[in-house]
């Protein structure tokens, strides 16, 4: 078996090398300096560090009551649907799944907190895909991605490095909460203490040496090094449960570590969720902020990690424009739309792509690879399911560190740029959302420009001017 992969990844490296391979001409991988074995082994490493979602989006929108067997098969559905219309409309190593913040607002703010049924907020993820899907076509998402000055780009690239290392080292058990600091290290001392640590400090203490392997990989240049990373770190954690080490607590969150066949690989029924949008309530002016919240949310979620992952990339133009981003914008509009239909919450551009990317993905070929995988999932979820998020979090930090370095591009000489640049980074990580520091990053930009001079007024487009305006109103009125 190994030989004949083998064989298979070298006949077609020699067809990209020479142009004549299908997907070659389908992907165009030489003209993006890859190859079929770096973009399947860039989506399988995009899967591994996403798979985290099956699990999460579940779970939190379980709290409406929906479901979580059912809502489990719609999350792996709309992946696939999702990520595979990215990479057959862009031709882009992104992936399409539910976004990790929106799904919190939807079950806590929108149900449990608003009091709406899961149903009804359904039917708001629906109302915005069908706007999502207008704004795309009628060219306006694409005017605002390429109005942001490049700047503030490099600012978002920059930011979401750092949000996605916050992401990684809070999965890890690492960082915690703490009252007096916000947040801190987690004590290896008070878990032995405590007696603990054969569950949060043994997890803690393996996704440490997790980042430290995965580091060293990265800076041998092993081919494959950050899904090697995680696939170590995994296999760590299972001979610590072999060897007492590691004590699975399913009441404290802290699972087995070892794939679960005990259901068989049975697909869960999606029929108690999939078209039940209730549209009662359209016409309030309650059910609209929440579709507005959804659509500011998304918006620019989504953008911010379009930027931060073309621009690791490379796929951004000299004008710092990414070509063909209409139809980028297109494909998560539509996913969005069919996952208010599934009985989901809407789709983003993930940021755990870019852990595809930084290992060589540069083509839909990367994408449509984790869209297959996603869809296996569906009959190997305890497989899948069953790899920690203390494995996956030192990938997402390697991965962090890299998007970071796009902050040496910024130009720190010009105080007008700079501060909205510097804003714009440190609200992502300290807020926790991506949209927060674009937002924030586009009012400070305006507002700095606009009283320092003629000449900075002059860089203020007339789309900056309007978004600086519906973000105001975003903060005070919705």
């Amino acid at each position: 078996m190994e030989n004949a992969l083998h064989g298979v990844f070298h006949h077609s490296e020699r067809g990209t090398g020479d142009g004549k391979g299908a997907l070659d001409r389908i992907f165009h991988l030489s003209e993006r300096g890859t190859n079929v074995k770096t973009e399947i082994l860039a989506g399988v490493t995009t899967f591994v560090t996403a798979a985290y979602i099956l699990a999460v989006n579940p779970s939190v929108l379980a709290a409406t009551g929906m479901p979580q067997d059912a809502l489990f098969t719609a999350t792996v559905l709309i992946s696939t649907i999702g990520t595979l219309m990215m990479a057959l409309l862009t031709n882009y190593p992104f992936i399409l799944c539910p976004g990790m913040g929106i799904n919190a607002y939807f079950a806590y703010t929108v149900c449990l907190g608003m009091g709406y049924s899961w149903q009804t907020a359904l039917g708001a993820i629906f109302v915005e895909g069908i706007i999502f899907v207008i704004l795309s076509l009628t060219n306006v998402r694409e005017a605002i991605f390429n109005a942001i000055p490049m700047n503030l780009k490099f600012a978002i690239t920059s930011g979401v490095g750092l949000f996605i290392t916050i992401i990684g080292l809070k999965g890890s058990g690492l960082v915690i909460p703490s009252e007096s600091t916000l947040v801190t290290m987690f004590s290896f001392h008070s878990s032995l203490a405590e007696g603990t640590f054969s569950t949060a400090g043994i997890c803690a203490l393996l996704s440490l040496i997790g980042i430290i392997v995965t580091a060293i990989l990265v800076c041998k240049n092993v081919c494959g090094n950050i899904l090697l990373g995680i696939l170590i770190t995994w296999g760590l954690g299972i001979v610590c449960q072999f060897t007492g080490l590691y004590v699975p607590n399913a009441e404290a969150g802290f699972y087995s570590l070892l794939p679960d066949f005990s259901q068989g690989l049975t697909v869960p029924s999606i029929a108690p969720i999939a078209f039940q949008i209730d549209f009662s309530n359209i016409l309030s002016v309650g059910f609209m902020s929440v579709v507005f919240a959804f659509l500011f949310t998304n918006l620019f979620d989504t953008i911010g990690t379009l930027i931060g992952s073309a621009a690791k990339a490379d796929l951004l133009d000299e004008e710092g424009k990414l070509p063909n981003v209409k139809g980028a914008l297109l494909a998560e509009s539509l996913a969005t739309t069919f996952a208010g239909m599934l009985g989901t919450s809407s789709t983003a551009t993930a940021v755990e792509c870019t852990a595809g990317i930084s290992q060589g993905g540069r083509t839909g070929l990367t994408g449509l690879t984790c869209a297959v995988l996603f869809l296996l999932s569906l009959f190997l979820s305890p497989i899948f399911l069953a790899i920690p998020s203390f494995a996956t979090s030192p990938a997402l930090v390697i991965v962090g560190f890299m998007m970071f370095g796009a902050v040496t591009q910024i130009e720190w000489g010009s105080v007008a740029e700079a501060i909205p640049a510097f804003v714009a980074i440190i609200a992502m990580p300290f807020m926790y959302s991506i949209a927060e520091g674009i937002s924030l990053g586009i009012i400070s930009y305006v507002a700095v420009n606009a009283v320092t001079g003629a000449e900075n007024r002059k860089k203020i487009s007339g789309v900056m001017w309007v978004l600086f305006v519906l973000f105001c109103c975003k903060y005070f009125f919705i």
